[in-house]
C-alpha cells in the first residue's frame, strides 16, 4: 500500500491507497484522515496523532507533497539524505509549507524505516511556463544569481482539477481553454491551454497573486521595502505571510466566520470578502484575454468547491463568461500524488 501525506502549516491530510496490480489501474483509498493544526508549534504532535491512526502493516511506499522545489527539483523524486538536505536549504521560499513538509518526511523516515519515500512538487505543472509569463523584469545578473522566476504553486491541484473537468465535459483537455481557481487558505489561479499551463498567479514564492486568508498576495513592492526598513526581514515575512490578506483586513482567517459576519452586516468582513473576490475576478479577466476565451472555469479547494455563494459572487457580473461552462470540482491531491509516485515505481 501507499501512504500519501499532504501537509501544510495549518492542516494535515493523509490517505492510504491499495497498490494496483499493474500500471494505469485505478487507485482506491482504503483509509484516510485529516486534521486542522491550531498551533504551528504543535504540528509535530498533531502529525504523530494522525500517523498513529495509519494501519502500518502493509505500507511499502510513502508519497509527500512538497510545495517548493526551486529549479533543483521539478519531477517527483525518491528522497535520500542528499536531496532532503537540499530541500532544507530552500525552505525559506515557502515558509508556510516547506518546513512542515520536511518535518513530515523526517517523521515518516523514523516511523517507516525501510520504506521508500517520494516527494511530489507543487511546482511541476508550471515548470514550462512561457518565458513571457515566468520572467520578472529585474536585472539579468540578479535574476541569474538568485533564480528569480515565476515557479507557480498548487500545481497538483490545478492539474487534477483541469483534467477532471475535461473528463466531466467529455472533451480532450488538449483542445480546451481552461481557467482553474484553487481557493482555500492559500489561493491561486491558472491559465491552461491545450493541457499546458501558460500562466499562474503565484510566483517565486506562494506569497504572490490573489488575496489569501493570511497572505497579502499582490502589493506594491515599495510596501515590502518600508516594512523591512521599519521592522526586520523576519517581521516583514511574518506580517506578509501570516497577518495579512483577509485576516489583515477584518481580523479573521476563517472564511465561514467571515461569511457569517457579512450576513449580519459587518463592514470590515464585507470589505475583506469584496477585496478577495475582486482579486480573483481580475485574474479571470486577464486569463480570458491571454487564452483568447475560456471553455471551462473550474473552482476547487475548500472555498472554491465548498462555497457556492463565493463562486456566485465571483462570476455574477462577469459577462465574458456567458459561453463558459463553470464547474466546481472536489480536489483529490492525495490521489494525484499517489499516481505520480507510482509512475516512477512502474
Amino acid at each position: 500500500m501507499i501512504l500519501v501525506l499532504n501537509c501544510g502549516s495549518t492542516s494535515i491530510k493523509w490517505k492510504v491507497f491499495n497498490l494496483p496490480a499493474q500500471a494505469g489501474a485505478k487507485l482506491k483509498p482504503v483509509q484516510e484522515g485529516q486534521c486542522s493544526v491550531t498551533d504551528q508549534n504543535l504540528f509535530q504532535k498533531f502529525l504523530e496523532i494522525e500517523l498513529a491512526k495509519v494501519d502500518r502493516t502493509n505500507i511499502t511506499l510513502v508519497g509527500h507533497r512538497v510545495v517548493h522545489g526551486s529549479d533543483k527539483f521539478i519531477s517527483p523524486i525518491k528522497i535520500d539524505e542528499n536531496n532532503l538536505s537540499e530541500l532544507e536549504k530552500i525552505s525559506h521560499l515557502a515558509p508556510l509549507h516547506n518546513p512542515f513538509n520536511i518535518l513530515t518526511i523526517k517523521t515518516c523516515q523514523n516511523i517507516f524505516k525501510d520504506v521508500s519515500q517520494f516527494a511530489v512538487f507543487d511546482t511541476e505543472f508550471f515548470a514550462n511556463l512561457p518565458e513571457k509569463a515566468s520572467t520578472y523584469p529585474l536585472p539579468e545578473e540578479i535574476v541569474k544569481e538568485f533564480g528569480f522566476k515565476r515557479y507557480g504553486f498548487q500545481g497538483t491541484s490545478h492539474e487534477f482539477a483541469a483534467r477532471k473537468a475535461a473528463e466531466m465535459v467529455k472533451k480532450p483537455i488538449s483542445k480546451l481553454k481552461i481557467i482553474t481557481c484553487h481557493l482555500g487558505g492559500g489561493a491561486s489561479t491558472a491559465a491552461i491551454k491545450n493541457g499546458k499551463a501558460v500562466d499562474t498567479s503565484m510566483g517565486f514564492t506562494p506569497l504572490e497573486g490573489l488575496v489569501m486568508m493570511t497572505r497579502s498576495g499582490n502589493i506594491d513592492a515599495g510596501i515590502v521595502l518600508e516594512l523591512v526598513r521599519e521592522f526586520s526581514l523576519d517581521k516583514a515575512s511574518e506580517i506578509l505571510n501570516k497577518q495579512s490578506g483577509i485576516k489583515g483586513i477584518c481580523g479573521d482567517s476563517d472564511m465561514l466566520r467571515v461569511l457569517d459576519r457579512v450576513s449580519v452586516g459587518d463592514e470590515k468582513a464585507k470589505l475583506a470578502l469584496d477585496v478577495f473576490v475582486y482579486s480573483i475576478q481580475k485574474y479571470i479577466g486577464g486569463y480570458f484575454a491571454i487564452l483568447g476565451g475560456c471553455d471551462l472555469l473550474v473552482f476547487t479547494g475548500a472555498i472554491g468547491y465548498g462555497s457556492a455563494k463565493i463562486r456566485n459572487m465571483i462570476t455574477k457580473n462577469l459577462d465574458i463568461l456567458k459561453k463558459t461552462k463553470i464547474l466546481a470540482i472536489k480536489n483529490d491531491e492525495e490521489l494525484a500524488i499517489a499516481a505520480k509516485v507510482l509512475s516512477i515505481k512502474y
